[in-house]
């Protein structure tokens, strides 16, 4: 009797333990590669350029985003659902290696930064804002064989970029975060390359902004249209 009884209770604590484990929330390692709209200082490498800061950035009193815990980033980090893995971001930065005044940015572009990005479950590229702004060569549609010169422009650049994140990171997710209000030129280009390499985009829309960046209110936007679109395609 007493050895069904202990059988019993083990049976009971094992579903349990299953029952529990099968519930417990995966939190899932998220790589950023981004521009300023994701940067903040001492949270991104120590010889990149910062745009937000504790208690000032680079917009002085033009923008309220004050605090680290105020951005995108964070608020969707410190979720029971994600965990920050790298926050590979670069104010200034371009995808392509054509900068402002088109000088060379080749240092900070996207293509050259992608495998600095660790071990993440996903990676999340928020670019293209700095490719909009300053004017960069938008190029030709282009999937193989891409050069240096190639990468000059903006749609060459983004599919090597695609192509490299892909292959380098085999076991992570890959999704697109797009800015609003960019040139259509590079709306279109996003869409059509990412759909090319079969990686989602979560389209930014209504993002406050102040001296050009977001707001406390339009990084709360971002999180939430973020985690919602994460959220969504996951199912």
């Amino acid at each position: 009797m007493i050895k069904q009884v202990f059988a019993a209770v083990l049976v009971a604590s094992s579903l349990l333990f299953t029952s529990c484990a099968s519930d417990r929330q995966v939190v899932k390692k998220i790589s950023i590669m981004g521009d300023s709209y994701s940067t903040f200082k001492n949270y991104i490498p120590e010889d990149y350029a910062w745009w937000y800061a504790q208690g000032v950035n680079e917009g002085g009193e033009h923008n309220d985003v004050k605090e680290v815990d105020q951005t995108w980033w964070k608020l969707l980090t410190d979720t029971d659902k994600y965990s920050l893995e790298v926050n590979d971001s670069y104010s200034g930065s371009t995808i392509c290696t054509t900068g402002y005044d088109a000088k060379d940015s080749t240092h900070s572009a996207f293509v050259t930064r992608y495998k600095r990005l660790g071990h993440p479950d996903i990676i999340l590229i928020f670019g293209a804002t700095n490719d909009s702004w300053a004017n960069s060569p938008i190029g030709e549609y282009k999937y193989q064989d891409i050069s240096q010169e190639d990468k000059k422009a903006f749609r060459p650049a983004l599919a090597f970029l695609l192509t490299h994140i892909k292959d380098y990171y085999k076991k992570a997710e890959v999704y697109y975060i797009l800015n609003s209000e960019l040139k259509d030129e590079i709306n279109e280009s996003v869409h059509t390359i990412c759909a090319h390499y079969n990686v989602p985009i979560i389209s930014l829309h209504d993002i406050d902004k102040q001296y050009g960046h977001p707001s406390i209110v339009g990084m709360q936007a971002i999180y939430e249209q973020v985690d919602q679109a994460l959220s969504t395609l996951h199912k």
